[in-house]
């Protein structure tokens, strides 16, 4: 994949993710910075991160529950360590740091 196609599919999945968390109904804030980093603020002061990495060409997510990287797989965005769907692992994430179910996917 090169930088073009890697921007485009980043760009893709953080419009997804931010229109899910708009449409989640969940008592979150939510940004898209410049730079592809959005930042999701939940009731209790905690974040999670979601910026794309255009060296290695993945999607890296901070949380408190850790750090994970999401690969493209030619289908979906996965995690390099356990193979899970970005978006559902996200929703997990979420719904721990805001204590109530966010569904993502």
């Amino acid at each position: 994949m090169d930088d073009k196609e890697f921007n485009a599919l980043a760009d893709g999945i953080l419009a997804r993710i931010e229109a899910a968390l708009e449409a989640s109904g969940a008592d979150i804030d939510f940004e898209l910075a410049a730079g592809g980093v959005l930042e999701i603020e939940f009731a209790d002061g905690s974040r999670i991160v979601v910026n794309r990495h255009g060296v290695a060409r993945e999607i890296w997510v901070a949380a408190r529950a850790g750090g994970f990287h999401f690969r493209w797989d030619g289908a979906a965005w996965r995690d390099t360590r356990d193979g899970a769907e970005l978006l559902e692992k996200l929703s997990a994430l979420a719904s721990q740091q805001a204590g109530e179910p966010v569904r993502l996917a």
